[in-house]
């Protein structure tokens, strides 16, 4: 499922950043975050498309 595969590379893309705010880094504090909504928007294309799957395979009541 390609919007997991983002999913998951977006939060490893973050992963060094996290590590630099947690040490007091305001700059990277800010990327974090940013990093975050765009972690927050691809949960919902994955949980839409998990909705679309489901749908899908159900078929026809």
């Amino acid at each position: 499922m390609q919007e997991f595969e983002e999913l998951k590379q977006k939060v490893a893309e973050i992963e060094a950043e996290v590590v630099k705010a947690d040490g007091g880094n305001r700059a990277a504090g800010v990327r974090v975050r940013k990093g975050m909504q765009e972690i927050k928007q691809l949960c919902q294309k994955v949980r839409d498309r998990i909705l679309q799957v489901r749908d899908q395979s159900a078929g026809p009541a």
